[in-house]
């Protein structure tokens, strides 16, 4: 899309003048630096997901009490999910020996 002419522009170019107004220089916006990344969440993008504040308490009591992380306890939920539904079971998880065996 093309600038539209300014008036006094227009008038000094076609006058011959030679004092222009400089262009205003556009200011770029700061880079930000980049954040260094986990090898571990290599070839990963998160999943956010929104539930009220009694599930996050129930489910964090219930990875600590299976001593397992959030993180483990969700990708079991998912590959259950994924098993349910016909689907690979592909999310990746350690899978913690109970005191039990």
């Amino acid at each position: 899309m093309r600038k539209k002419a300014d008036l006094a522009d227009a008038l000094a170019e076609i006058s011959g003048s030679t004092r222009r107004k400089p262009e205003p220089e556009v200011p770029q916006a700061p880079q930000a630096p980049q954040a260094k990344q986990q090898p571990s969440r290599k070839g990963t993008k998160p999943i956010t997901l929104h539930f009220p504040e009694l599930v996050r308490k129930q489910f964090k009591i219930m990875a600590a009490e299976l001593d397992t992380t959030m993180h483990d306890l969700a990708a079991e939920a998912f590959n259950d999910l994924f098993a349910k539904h016909g689907k690979p079971e592909i999310c990746p998880f350690e899978k913690k020996k109970s005191a039990k065996e």
